[in-house]
């Protein structure tokens, strides 16, 4: 499968294929040169009261991947248009959290991969 999530503190490599930046909030300390990203779809991010009320708690996380995919389904012009670029390279979801379990770029690539199958 084309899709990847990586932080965007991890060092980008050659394989990552199109690197998207799926967070509302630019990452703290990395400077868009460092990134190097070839889009940012904060389009596709959780909402803004989504992503406060989840506050990276995990034992949220289960109800928070539930009404963000709920979100994702109203999104399905941008999701196509994801989904069309990880037929033909590889995918890599860049986001800023900590936590490399509970986050919405785990839930994203799910999401995405249901939709590719």
């Amino acid at each position: 499968m084309p899709l990847y999530t990586k932080r965007a503190y991890d060092e980008p490599e050659k394989d990552d294929g199109y690197r998207v930046l799926i967070d509302r909030l630019w990452p703290r300390g990395i400077n868009k040169e460092e990134l190097q990203l070839d889009d940012w779809l904060k389009e596709l991010a959780p909402s803004e009261e989504l992503r406060k009320w989840f506050d990276h708690d995990p034992e949220k996380f289960k109800e928070f991947k539930k009404k963000y995919r709920k979100e994702l389904d109203d999104k399905s012009g941008l999701v196509a248009s994801l989904l069309s670029k990880a037929k033909s390279q590889n995918v890599t979801l860049i986001y800023a959290a900590k936590d490399r379990e509970h986050n919405n770029a785990v839930i994203l690539k799910e999401y995405l991969a249901d939709k590719l199958e």
